[in-house]
Parts: structure tokens; sequence; C-alpha cells
């Protein structure tokens, strides 16, 4: 176990991190990632223009009214500025907590074409240095698929356990950590079928969690919205999302966990913002629900910016907007009058008045 004064520490950057009306932004995409946006923009995949990309998420003005913490990628925590200035300090002078991606990617399980997440060796020295260098949470994601013959119960037990035990290292070296067990969007199964399979894996989860003697109270979730696939023939409205998702909470998750931030996705930003906007007027919980997004707060701006200095202040405004937006939906507070003017992921922009 965690000893007690480590655990109230813990409990204190968990609960910065879901400060109300605040959210976390994902900027921890791989290499290879980020190249596949960069090839949207037809812009270079190199290492200074992944810097001026993270540069414009990161110096955006007024983010820290929005953004809790950042996920950051290990080349972007050794990186600086333009003006010379680290990542690491530009968030800390807005009050943004630095976290990093600290598993190493997806590797095949099982003969189902199912994964499990690589990473585990050498953690904990890793996590060591990622101190040094200013991190004060991790972020480890595993992958569930649904489909005929998935998840099985094999690959839900071993995403669990390693889970688990990256958190336990996360913790012992006074990191928090945020678990993300992401069912994958992609598919054809009904909202029933996401329902049912996020009750089983989280289920799972947090008795693997407990059984590594993990302190909920110093551990954020980061997992999906229960939502049917992308190519279901019946879409989720954000009500039936909504209800969905906190059934499977109120039945799952301990009470004292410090807090939920989603991922999108793969949720377009608006649906990801009114899903969230859903889930946060359902009344009364027990725990803060929240955002951490990537592509949904990010593309807007990437395809506004285009790799170009001169777009530069354009992309900030957008980026800092989709904050805003869904630092409103996790108050139950958001309405889509307020994106009137605004451009969207998918390229629209909203009708001003």
């Amino acid at each position: 176990m965690v000893d007690a004064s480590k655990i109230s520490e813990l409990s204190k950057i968990a609960k910065q991190m879901v400060a109300d009306g605040k959210g976390i932004l994902a900027a921890d995409e791989s290499m290879n990632t980020v190249g596949k946006r960069f090839s949207s923009i037809n812009l270079e995949n190199t290492e200074d223009n992944r810097r001026a990309f993270r540069e414009m998420l990161l110096t955006s003005p007024g983010e820290g009214q929005y953004i809790s913490g950042v996920i950051l990628y290990d080349e972007t925590i050794r990186q600086k500025t333009s003006s010379g200035k680290s990542f690491v300090e530009v968030l800390q002078s807005e009050g943004i907590l630095p976290g990093i991606k600290v598993d190493q990617g997806l590797v095949d399980f099982g003969t189902a074409g199912e994964k499990v997440t690589k990473g585990l060796d050498g953690l904990g020295d890793r996590l060591k240095e990622y101190v040094a260098l200013g991190a004060r949470f991790c972020k480890w994601r595993s992958v569930i698929t649904i489909g005929d013959a998935t998840p099985t119960d094999d690959n839900i037990g071993q995403n669990a356990k390693d889970l688990a035990a990256y958190a336990k290292v996360c913790q012992e070296n006074g990191l928090v950590p945020m678990v993300e067990p992401e069912i994958l969007i992609e598919g054809d199964h009904t909202i029933e079928q996401a329902e049912s399979a996020s009750t089983k894996i989280l289920t799972i989860l947090f008795e693997e969690l407990k059984n590594a003697g993990v302190a909920p109270e110093g551990t954020i979730l980061k997992t999906s919205m229960v939502i049917a696939g992308k190519s279901s023939a019946k879409q989720s409205t954000p009500a039936e999302v909504a209800e969905a998702t906190m059934r499977v909470f109120k039945k799952v998750l301990p009470t004292h966990l410090a807090g939920e931030a989603f991922l999108s996705g793969g949720q377009g930003d608006i649906q990801a913002t009114e899903n969230l906007n859903a889930i946060n007027r359902m009344g009364e919980k027990p725990w803060p629900i929240t955002f951490s997004y990537a592509r949904a707060l990010q593309d807007a701006a990437t395809k506004t910016w285009m790799g170009k200095p001169e777009n530069l202040q354009a992309a900030q405004k957008i980026f800092t907007h989709r904050a805003k937006m869904n630092s409103l939906a996790s108050q139950g507070k958001y309405s889509s009058e307020m994106e009137k003017g605004f451009a969207t992921s998918d390229g629209a922009t909203a009708t001003q008045d």
C-alpha cells in the first residue's frame, strides 16, 4: 500500500485535475499519429513542425481558465518553445499540471485481433525521470474492441491487471495515474452492447486496482462514454449516452474515486461536447465528470493553423473556444447557441448572428 501522506498529496493533485469547470488536454499523440494529423493539412512530419504544433496548443491565451492539465508525449516534455521556454514551464506558469503518457503502445493478444499495452518493463525508472522533468500525473491506455467474439474475458483481465500494475507504480512514485480502458467506437455495436461491455470491463478493472492496493482517491479514470458504434444502424442521442453511461458508473465506480475524464474516442467535437453536457445534467453524483480530449479539442484549430505562422492567432482562438465549450459542458451549462461563428472539426462554421 502507498503510505497515507503520499495518498493525501496524490488526492490533492487529482482534485486539481478535475477541478470544477476544467478538463485535461490530451496532447500525447505519438510521432506516427501526429504524422497522420499533419498529412491531412499537407504538413511534413518533422521535429520542428511537431514542436510548433504543440506550441500552438500549449500557448493559447486563456486556456488556463479551462484546462487543468496536459498529457504530454516523451518528445514534448523535453522540448522548448521558439522563445526558449520549456513546455513544462509554460504550463506551470498558467497553473496547468504537466502529465505524461507512459505506455509504449499496443501489441497483439490472442487470436481474436485483440490488443494489450506494453511498457511495464523499466517503468519505475522512467517515472523517476519524468518526475524530475516536472510531471505530476501519468496516463496508460488500453484498447478494447466490441465485436462478434470480443471482448474476451482473457483480454479484459490482462488489460485490467496491467492498468493496475501501472497505477500502483505511479502512486509509489508520487504521480497520479490516469487509467484509460478505451472501448473503441469503431464498429456496428449497439449502445446496449457498449453498456454491457463497459460494465464488465470497469468492474474487473476496479477489482484489480483494489487488489493492487491502488488508492482510488488518488486515481483518475479516463474511459469511453457508453455509445453505439459509428457504424451502428441506430446512433445514440446525448440523452441515451448520458443515461447509459450513468447507469454503468453508479453501478461500478467507487464513491471515493477522484474523478472521471472522458476520452472523445473519435466523436466529432460538437458531439463530444453535447454528450458531456448531457451526462453532467443527470443530477448529483459522487465524482467530478469532465473531459480529457485530443481530437475533439484540437482538430478545428489544426485545420485552421495549417502549419502557417500567420494562422496562429486564429487557430488558438478556436482551440480556446473548444476548451471553453467543454468547460461549460463539464458543468452542464453548454448550449449549441454558443458555437455561432466558430469552426468545427468537419470544416463547417456555425452561422454568425
